[in-house]
């Protein structure tokens, strides 16, 4: 959505007397709000938030929150641009306690909000199921809807809601954005292309539209025309955190890896928060991770967990802990992966967060375990775990642990020498991890289908995304590429 565009939505609303809905056109979801400057405060973040500028958003859904302590959707606001677990789990939590004071319709946005927190699939959807019944000409609520289906990697879906969003309101930027994500991770090339130079012809001042181009152009390999485009989106903002990250990964894919750590250093510079500092540190570790630095890799993650810790950001530092352990593991330190991830589980449990993300951190303790278990080539405790991990799965069914499980399967048919119960489970695990393709091409070259396995071990090795496990297969991946003939 374009300032114009907030512009005539306010023309169509007026104060209701007390605290009540700000009445706008039937056909869109409600603001309620009992101040005029907090509702201008709350569409100028909303505004900022629809085309990615998370940081500038903040402070004016702060101020809307600030004006009406009451107000529910800029709690919402500061859920979805914040830039800590902290704070996005202290947003969702005042939202849910505001909801009640709120009309329907924003009540089934906060649900939404809380279930996706949470993990709750099925009442995510089904809140979202009656947000659409309700406002089905809404844009917004099309967009939601869109980005449920994304998650999940539905992405044909998500296309379908993000095209509906689109034809209410051809001037919504944010769909085309996640349009051409959509058609990326569906290999349509072309379509995705499309969609992003719309997205650049609606709001060509903003940045952007630019930097999701240029990630476009880093997954087809060209990556002088992607360093190009994330240049132009930092033309236009110098504090636009995704294109320094952009830059860094593209120079990382060119085999420029200090340079790569000049755009993170960059990005170090301008940083504004604490969670932009932990993304310029997360990306300087991945870039060591590509060069087979662990330690140097580790040393990054490390300051991120020192971040977190002075913040008391328990639920982050949770992460950084099980960021090292994935590190120590791929690098064959097998024991103090295991202790990393032992330190993880004990922060998370120690963390102001639902209980539900506690129990999803013990469902992946049972992944990790398994992990540690068939590096250690200890398979019956790996089977062990495995057989737990896929019973707690089954009980949630959730889309990226129903995927995790086949991948562990797949890791423990592989240590097997199963070869074709691998590559039938991998083919099920998640697509959009260069390591599941890379564990795949493995598992084809083990039952003997070469052409394929080159074929999948060319995907991952000439992945060029945006990925925490790209840097661990990149060069396994690439040997595979060129050799199984």
């Amino acid at each position: 959505m374009n300032h114009s565009s907030a512009g005539r939505l306010a023309m169509l609303c007026a104060l209701g007397v007390g605290y009540g809905v700000v009445a706008s056109a039937a056909d869109r979801i409600p603001i309620t709000t009992s101040s005029a400057p907090a509702r201008e405060a709350y569409l100028e973040g909303r505004d900022l938030s629809e085309k990615l500028r998370a940081t500038d958003a903040r402070k004016f859904f702060e101020e809307a929150a600030a004006k009406d302590p009451r107000f529910a959707l800029a709690q919402v606001g500061l859920a979805n641009t914040a830039g800590t677990a902290k704070e996005f789990f202290a947003a969702v939590g005042r939202a849910v306690a505001l909801a009640d004071k709120a009309s329907e319709p924003e009540r089934l946005v906060v649900c939404q909000l809380d279930a996706g927190a949470r993990g709750d699939l099925p009442r995510q959807k089904d809140c979202l199921t009656k947000l659409l019944a309700a406002f089905p000409d809404d844009e917004r609520a099309h967009n939601l809807m869109g980005a449920y289906h994304f998650a999940r990697q539905d992405y044909a879906a998500a296309a379908e809601e993000y095209t509906k969003a689109t034809a209410i309101n051809p001037a919504f930027s944010q769909p085309y954005n996640q349009l051409g994500y959509s058609y990326r991770f569906l290999g349509r090339y072309a379509d995705a292309e499309q969609a992003f130079k719309k997205y650049i012809e609606l709001i060509p001042s903003d940045p952007n539209p630019y930097d999701s181009y240029a990630e476009l152009l880093m997954k087809m390999g060209r990556f002088d025309d992607s360093i190009k485009n994330y240049e132009k989106a930092l033309s236009l903002d110098p504090n636009f955190v995704a294109s320094y990250i952009g830059i860094g990964n593209d120079r990382v894919f060119m085999g420029q890896p200090a340079e790569a750590r000049k755009a993170f250093a960059k990005l170090t510079g301008v940083a504004r928060n604490d969670g932009e500092k932990r993304q310029a540190l997360f990306w300087t570790a991945m870039s060591y991770v590509h060069e087979g630095g662990t330690d140097k890799a580790l040393a990054e993650v490390q300051k991120m967990a020192a971040i977190d810790e002075a913040t008391k950001d328990l639920a982050a530092q949770s992460g950084a802990l099980g960021q090292m352990g994935a590190i120590l593991l791929e690098a064959g330190r097998v024991d103090e992966a295991a202790a990393k991830y032992q330190q993880q589980l004990a922060v998370i449990d120690k963390a102001d967060v639902p209980e539900e993300v506690k129990q999803t951190a013990h469902r992946q303790a049972l992944f990790q375990d398994a992990r540690v278990a068939l590096a250690r080539k200890d398979l019956a405790t790996a089977r062990a775990k495995s057989t737990a991990y896929e019973a707690a799965v089954a009980e949630k069914k959730r889309p990226f642990e129903v995927r995790q499980q086949h991948e562990l399967a797949g890791r423990l048919a592989l240590a097997e020498k199963s070869y074709a119960t691998a590559t039938t489970e991998l083919q099920q695990a998640n697509q959009q991890d260069p390591a599941v393709l890379y564990l795949l091409a493995v598992a084809l070259q083990g039952k003997g289908d070469a052409a394929k396995a080159r074929e999948v071990g060319a995907q991952a090795a000439d992945f060029n995304g945006l990925s925490a496990t790209y840097g661990f297969v990149r060069g396994k991946a690439r040997a595979i590429a060129t050799t199984s003939r």
